[in-house]
């Protein structure tokens, strides 16, 4: 039973860091329909912004949240207002120009920060541990679990309580018929897009005093968040968080019983039997128009 309680805890940190990359890919893509492949050099914009705030301004983590999301929002914002609203409905060039931007981005942290690995600590009253369910537990992996749920409870709020998110499922539907009814399609999808790409840099942030940080880290995590995203039904907000939590524990026990590199690859082995059987996802996939 402890075994399973601490695999089963460790499963929720990986849910954690899927879940918070994962979202701001498939909203982009639910409403917007481009397959953002920078997507993950968002997540490691995220990470340097963090460290940037920390080594040299002196800003804590939960001081930095705020700024990291609006700089890399703001980045996302004009991305899309620039490049990307000039090629709606051309799926094939959206992704080369996204795969470019990404591959833009790692340069520009080359050229102005370095190649080498950087790395970040734990914020000091972060760093101890507490007592779940008779396991000894992070506090910073705790605290990551619960913003990211509060991340998605925020993101699901918008698009499902709000005038604004009306507005987004509208366009999301049939973007022509709102339109119709006075909705700016182009002013949604540059703060769907600004939305999305500062959720992904959050997700750095905090993934970034566990691992280290280097100019490639997102290729890492935009293959898992496609994953999760595919998996979950590619529009589907609970479908994201489904998938997010099966993902995570599924690599979790594995990992215990090989190493995480067979982890991954018997994930993804699973992950494509599901879709075999359900191609649209574990979430039915909305139709666009």
């Amino acid at each position: 039973m402890d075994f399973f309680i601490s695999q089963f805890i460790s499963g929720l940190s990986i849910t954690s860091i899927l879940l918070m990359i994962a979202l701001g890919l498939a909203i982009i893509y639910g409403t917007t329909g481009v397959i953002n492949m920078a997507h993950g050099e968002f997540v490691m914009i995220g990470a340097y912004t963090s460290w940037f705030l920390q080594t040299k301004l002196g800003m804590g983590l939960i001081a930095s949240i705020i700024p990291i999301f609006l700089i890399t929002a703001a980045m996302g914002f004009l991305i899309e207002r620039l490049i990307i609203r000039h090629l709606y409905n051309r799926l094939l060039d959206t992704i080369l120009a996204t795969w470019g931007i990404g591959v833009i981005l790692q340069q520009v942290i080359r050229l102005s920060v370095g190649s080498e690995l950087k790395y970040l600590e734990i914020p000091p009253y972060m760093a101890e541990s507490m007592s779940l369910f008779g396991q000894q537990v992070s506090v910073y992996r705790v605290f990551i679990f619960l913003f990211a749920t509060a991340i998605f409870i925020l993101a699901w709020f918008i698009i499902f309580k709000t005038k604004f998110g009306m507005k987004l499922r509208a366009v999301t539907q049939n973007k022509d018929m709102a339109s119709c009814f006075g909705v700016n399609s182009g002013a949604v999808y540059s703060a769907t897009f600004a939305f999305g790409t500062g959720i992904a840099a959050l997700a750095g942030a905090f993934v970034a005093p566990l691992k280290s940080i280097s100019p490639d880290m997102g290729t890492n995590y935009i293959i898992d968040a496609f994953m999760v995203v595919v998996l979950g039904g590619v529009e589907s907000l609970i479908g994201t968080a489904a998938s997010s939590f099966i993902i995570g524990e599924t690599s979790s026990f594995i990992a215990s019983f090989s190493n995480d590199t067979l982890a991954k690859a018997l994930v993804l082995v699973i992950t494509i039997l599901i879709l075999r059987i359900k191609p649209q996802g574990l979430f039915t996939r909305k139709t666009r128009s």
